[in-house]
This record gives structure tokens, C-alpha cells and sequence, in this order.
């Protein structure tokens, strides 16, 4: 079927699809037991969906006239594990050479467009400076995220010490690739209270698992539903970008889903799973039964629990609509942000310039403390107070005071009051988990789905990826975390799907974050919960610094603004299991670029 639709309603659904010689034989994913056709009914009415199809031409340099050829550089002007960015007249290539090799591909990043020039090349594979990307320099494919594309691979040859790179005009300009998928198998009849994988929550770690398993040949039906009305968008940037129509933040467009049968069900919400007989239960009362289920539902933002609490032009930012309806009543107007958050400080950045006043209320002493530490939460909040942002910190809301009905005063627990025409609330979020509470699945006393390293809940057939989870991480010798971040959500999704194939596979990523505040970022690796002691090199006034979390004698993390590529540097090296040293980066802060960085090319401990 593919596409989105809001209810589901009965639907006759004919697709013909070559299913690959190597689905035919894991019956076990099939819900009758077999890969044949099913019956699928609901209700009545029918739909007939007719799906174009979009073949992959095996060559994809088919067209000559697509083609562009041109020597770049002598074979001599690149030393191994060096980068540089070419152009090739239509279009710009990133030459790698690695082990006497080289390789040419895109050389922007799919995700947000950085330049991958200014990345690191390691071991195979280069990462993004930004937000942490990598990419095989050998297929172009996506090996760690955040985005969704993986980049296009262009050939090279050498003759006559030259080095030459041919490429696709078109893969030039686009400078993105998107990994070949199957689509499903004939689903004349299919009975529509049926699918082979259904996934609760259509976010990044939701759509990387359809897309996953499409991409690993998987032909019968997948099946996500949301609460939300929009099809999967890019939630980062609700906070960072925030008058930004659903079209614009989509991950991906509405002939996507339809081009690999990847089913959509908006507004739809599950109110109870039942593991035993293998049913997940909407609130509506529809049921549907499944044979592998990803659970995937993030989490849900905190509310204020003060007096007023129901005042009109409160919000949450949880959807565009709310973003969008906040920026319209924000300009020229007083804006109050409860929760010096990643969510309350970005939004804080994006209002200045609109609204006539941003205030900041926070209960902590110093914005991000407990993530970057008081020094770095200084900076930032100085930052702020140099862009009109006025901050209350060590308080609380006590109540809110309305006027007709809207929202004119915050009123603080200092017996400070504050004009106000619109609050937004960013304290904090909780798992949205309530739905399973009584089925079976192993639920944490905060609510978060436990999990192990292949992302299986305790009952077989039941995966959990994203905010709602905690999962042993590989660089805190395993111990159990939640990540609530972009990045992570979406690394979390593909183990999933691999295992629910049965690949064995376990994740052991690197959390990578970032945050962009009044254009400047924030770029974060690593986890640092329960950090003793933080190194830092640079300028903290200057805002170019780089922050070395520590506990113990170890790194644990590493935070950077005007600094790049460090963090990326960095988390390659936490990457491959090695282990940074407090002195080591101690050394390099004493004796500053002139320092021994032996530890960031793997040269040292």
C-alpha cells in the first residue's frame, strides 16, 4: 500500500513486486508462517493503490551524456590519510587517500551539507565535523548517523601519475544517495488487521528501522503509527528552526513510502499491547496483530503543575503546528521560557530577534551544569544575557495569571512577577510508556523500556529503540543509559531492524550531539553522566574553546564550540575502543597546539 492516512480504514491493496530469491525462504517473518499472499480486511470500502515504480539502473553511468571526467591531481599531491576537496566543472568530489588508495565521493554531508574536507578520516571511513556522520570511503554508505542518505561513489583511475575521477553530473549536484530497497511481495487480499512488523512511532529510530529493512531485501509488509498527523519530520529542528512548515522538515516525501510500501498510520494511537496473543491495541479500539514489533515512542514533555496551569499560550513544542503558532504569537511581544533546557535555551536563541523580551526561569544555578558543567553553563548563559535574554535562576513558577482568559503574567516562587504573552515549557520529559505498563515488557522504574545491546526487550519479537529506552552502552563498560538524542534514535533504529533479521548484530555507536544557538554550536560525544572533573582548552569568553569531561584518570566525553573537528576526533578514537587519559589531554591543554596529541591519532594509549 505505502503513503499515510489517518484512520485505517478497509482497503483491497494490489502491488506486484519481484520478491528476491533470499526473502522466499524466511518464512519466519511472514505472518501466516508462509510468503504468500494474504487477506487483508477491515470494515468494508475499498482503495485500490497503484504504485509507480522507480528501477535502479545497474549502471549509473547509462547516460553519457551525464557523465564528467577530469584529472583532479597528481598521485604525489595526496600523502595516506589525507583529504581534499576537487572540482570537476559541474560539480565538487572529496579524493581520499588511505593505504595507497584512493576513493572519491560526495563531499558534502547528506545530512545538513557540511564539508566532509574538514572531517576525520579513519580507519575506512570519514566523519562528518558537525554532527558526526560517518560514511564508508569505500561504498559511500552511511555507517553512522544522524541523516538518512548515504553519499555517491565516483570512480577513479591513475594514468600517467595523474589522477583522474569520473562521475555522474547528476550524483555531482545532488551530492546524496539513497541505498537501493525492496518493496513488498503481492498483497492482493491482505487482510488490513495484519502486519508482518509494525513500529509504534514514527520518529528517527522508526523510520531508520522500515528503511533498514527494506534496504536488507525485506519484501513483506512494515507498518508504523503515530500519534502525530504529519509523516516522519526532522524534530531538531522544531526547537532550532522554528517557523518551518512540516513539508520542509520532512525526513522524507510522501512518494517515498509509497515507492517501498511503507505504511503510515497518523493520528493513530496504541493504548495497550497484548505480547501473548501478539496485538497491539489503538485507542479506538482497532486492533492489529504482528510478528515483529518495534516500540519507538519517545517520550513526553513535562507539564507546568502550577496554579493557571490551563492559561491559553502555554505551550509545549512538540509539533510544528505548536513551534509555528509560538513564533506568530511571540513577535514583538513577552516571551517566558520555563527550563533552561537544550528544548528552552534553543527556543530562548530563536525568539530574541522576534519577540520584544525573552525571559529565562530555571530552578539550577547555571544553565547545562549537570551536562556541561558550571564553567561552560557560565559561558553560555553570558552568551544569552549579551543577546537581551534575562535570566531567573534558583526559582520556579508558582503561578500563571491570565487576562481574558490568555496568558499575561508568570508569576515566580521569589515573588517576582513577569509580563508574559506566551510560556513555553521545557522542564523535562518522561518515556511514553504508559501504554505498557500491563503487558509483560520489562518497564524500568522510571518508565524507560529495558533492552539489551541488540536492542530486544525481554519478551522474543519485541524490540524498543529511541528516548523511551535504556541500553547498555559499549563506552561505559556497559552500563545501562538512556540517550535522549537525535542521533542516537536513529543508530537505534538500524540495530533493531538488523535484528529482527536475525543478524546478531549489537550497537556499540558513540553518542553524538549538537546544539545551535544565535548561529553558534555546541557539538557533544560521548556520555558523560557522573563526571568529576572538566579540562578545558581555548577561550571560554571568546566562545572557541574545547571541554574534556572526565571521571577519574578517564575521558568520558568531549564538548567544543568554534573547534571543529575535535569532537568528531574524538569520538573516532572512543569509536575504536581506545581509551583518552585525563593527563594526556592535560598535556595537551598545558602546552596548547604545540601539545602531544599522540592520543587522537591512535598513537598513544
Amino acid at each position: 500500500m505505502g503513503g499515510c492516512f489517518s484512520k485505517p480504514k478497509p482497503v483491497e491493496v494490489k502491488i506486484e513486486v519481484v520478491i528476491p530469491e533470499k526473502e522466499r525462504s524466511k518464512e519466519e517473518m511472514s505472518p501466516n508462517g508462509k510468503a504468500s499472499p494474504l487477506v487483508y480486511k477491515v470494515n468494508g470500502t475499498a482503495r485500490h493503490y497503484h504504485l509507480e515504480e522507480h528501477p535502479i539502473a545497474s549502471n549509473p553511468y547509462h547516460n553519457p551524456k551525464d557523465v564528467v571526467e577530469a584529472s583532479v591531481c597528481h598521485v604525489k599531491d595526496l600523502e595516506n590519510g589525507q583529504m581534499r576537496e576537487v572540482d570537476l566543472g559541474c560539480g565538487k568530489a572529496l579524493l581520499i587517500k588511505e593505504n595507497g588508495e584512493f576513493y572519491a565521493m560526495g563531499h558534502k554531508c547528506p545530512h545538513y551539507g557540511a564539508p566532509l574536507v574538514k572531517g576525520v578520516l579513519s580507519k575506512g571511513r570519514v566523519r562528518c565535523p558537525w554532527h558526526g556522520a560517518c560514511f564508508n570511503i569505500s561504498t559511500g554508505d552511511i555507517e553512522d548517523f544522524p541523516g538518512l542518505d548515504s553519499l555517491p561513489r565516483f570512480q577513479v583511475k591513475i594514468e600517467k601519475e595523474k589522477v583522474y575521477i569520473r562521475a555522474s553530473k547528476q550524483a555531482l549536484q545532488t551530492q546524496r544517495r539513497t541505498k537501493m530497497m525492496a518493496k513488498c511481495i503481492s498483497l492482493s487480499n491482505y487482510n488490513l488487521s495484519s502486519t508482518n512488523v509494525l513500529i509504534i512511532g514514527a520518529g528517527a529510530a522508526g523510520l531508520v528501522c522500515a528503511e533498514t529493512l527494506r534496504q536488507e531485501g525485506f519484501s513483506d509488509r512494515i507498518v508504523m503509527c503515530t500519534m502525530d498527523r504529519h509523516l516522519p519530520y526532522d524534530r531538531p529542528k522544531l526547537s532550532k528552526s522554528m517557523d518551518s512548515h512540516p513539508e520542509q522538515i520532512a525526513l522524507r516525501p510522501k512518494e517515498f513510502f509509497r515507492a517501498y510500501d511503507i505504511e503510515v498510520l497518523t493520528e493513530m494511537q496504541v493504548a495497550a499491547v497484548d505480547i501473548k496473543n501478539k496485538t497491539a491495541v489503538f485507542k479506538d479500539g482497532f486492533k492489529m496483530e504482528y510478528n515483529k514489533l518495534l516500540i519507538a515512542t519517545g517520550n513526553t514533555p513535562k507539564a507546568l503543575s502550577c496554579k493557571g496551569k490551563e492559561v491559553e499560550n502555554v505551550f509545549n513544542i512538540r509539533t510544528p503546528e505548536d513551534a509555528n503558532r509560538v513564533v506568530k504569537l511571540a513577535t514583538s511581544k513577552n516571551v517566558v521560557i520555563v527550563g533552561a533546557s537544550f528544548l528552552g535555551m534553543e527556543v530562548a536563541a530563536y525568539l530574541t530577534e522576534r519577540a520584544h523580551s525573552v525571559s529565562v526561569v530555571e530552578l539550577e544555578e547555571v544553565p547545562f551544569k549537570k551536562f556541561f558543567g558550571e564553567r561552560v553553563g557560565r559561558a553560555v548563559m553570558k552568551m544569552f544575557e549579551n543577546n537581551r535574554v534575562k535570566f531567573y535562576m534558583q526559582t520556579e513558577v508558582s503561578e500563571l495569571r491570565e487576562q481574558e482568559g490568555k496568558l499575561k503574567e508568570v508569576v515566580l516562587k521569589s515573588g517576582k512577577v513577569l509580563r508574559a504573552d506566551v510560556c513555553v515549557v521545557g522542564i523535562g520529559a518522561v518515556p511514553a510508556t504508559g501504554f505498557l505498563k500491563q503487558s509483560g515488557i520489562n518497564i524500568d522504574s522510571k518508565g524507560f523500556i529495558v533492552v539489551n545491546k541488540m536492542m530486544q526487550t525481554n519478551i522474543p519479537g519485541v524490540f524498543a529503540a529511541g528516548d523511551a529506552v535504556t541500553f547498555p552502552l559499549a563506552l561505559r563498560n556497559n552500563k545501562k543509559v538512556n540517550v535522549p538524542h537525535w542521533q542516537m534514535a536513529h543508530m537505534h533504529g538500524r540495530i533493531a531492524a538488523l535484528n529482527m533479521l536475525a543478524h546478531g548484530m549489537e550497537i556499540s555507536t558513540v553518542p553524538y550531539l549538537w546544539t545551535a544557538m544565535f548561529g553558534k554550536s555546541i557539538r557533544y560525544a560521548g556520555h558523560g553522566e557522573g563526571f568529576d572533573d572538566v579540562v578545558i582548552q581555548g577561550d571560554l569568553d571568546e566562545l572557541k574553546f574545547v571541554a574534556f569531561y572526565t571521571k577519574s584518570d578517564e575521558v568520558v566525553a568531549v564538548a567544543s564550540m568554534n573547534y571543529d573537528p575535535i569532537v568528531s576526533k574524538v569520538a573516532e578514537v572512543l569509536a575504536a575502543g581506545r581509551t583518552i587519559r585525563k593527563r594526556d589531554v592535560e598535556l595537551f591543554v598545558r602546552h596548547g597546539k604545540t601539545g602531544d596529541m599522540s592520543w587522537l591519532t591512535g598513537k598513544g594509549s
